[in-house]
């Protein structure tokens, strides 16, 4: 199964029913769902808070980026929301 081209200028969100939290229990960030919740790492919880249906994926790689020292992080960003959007977490503004 092959994954759709994500384009620099789609908008990607978290899907209806999911959302972010932290859990002081387990010291990180969750993504909860009706069917389960995920333990996100920390590049992860950087990616999906801002995936507010208004941000674009090329200006939140370039936020990234700025955020980080100037790291070129495009690759891993386009790979996890790929990732994402296959498991249902994201959908696309």
């Amino acid at each position: 199964m092959s994954t759709p081209e994500i384009a620099a200028d789609s908008r990607p969100r978290l899907a209806r029913g999911h959302r972010m939290q932290y859990e002081p229990a387990q010291e990180c960030h969750v993504l909860l769902y009706p069917e389960g919740m995920v333990t996100l790492n920390e590049p992860a919880t950087e990616i999906l808070s801002r995936c507010d249906g208004k941000t674009t994926v090329e200006a939140l790689c370039a936020a990234l980026s700025a955020e980080f020292g100037g790291a070129d992080l495009a690759a891993d960003v386009y790979d996890f929301l790929a990732l994402a959007g296959s498991h249902g977490w994201i959908t696309w503004a």
